[in-house]
């Protein structure tokens, strides 16, 4: 992550994550930042430091109900990077992107 208030809002305030911990730069130093988030038994761990990561990269979460978390971002306004689809491969995806560019994932398989 590039900035850690924009992360922070973007996974607690839009996506209803649960912020667990943070580890800051310093006292008077918000960036870099190393932070971890929750929701539904998931928890994220989210860097700002050098060398732990590139940005642009992707994370899948496994839901049971892609198209209620769809609901639930569009009454947020988070943005929809791909709305709920059933893909080849027996899964109904959505996606959306954090303030970085990364690819957040959600997925449950398709009932059949």
């Amino acid at each position: 992550m590039t900035n850690a208030d924009a992360t922070e809002a973007f996974y607690c305030g839009l996506l209803g994550f649960r912020l667990e911990f943070q580890v800051r730069a310093s006292e008077s130093r918000r960036d870099p930042c190393y932070m971890g988030v929750s929701r539904d038994g998931a928890v994220l761990h989210l860097s700002g430091h050098a060398g732990d990561g590139v940005a642009g990269g992707a994370v899948y979460f496994l839901s049971d109900d892609v198209d209620a978390l769809h609901a639930e971002f569009v009454s947020r306004n988070v943005p929809i990077h791909i709305a709920p689809v059933d893909q080849t491969w027996g899964m109904r995806e959505l996606y959306v992107r954090d303030p970085d560019g990364n690819s957040v994932r959600f997925g449950a398989p398709v009932a059949v």
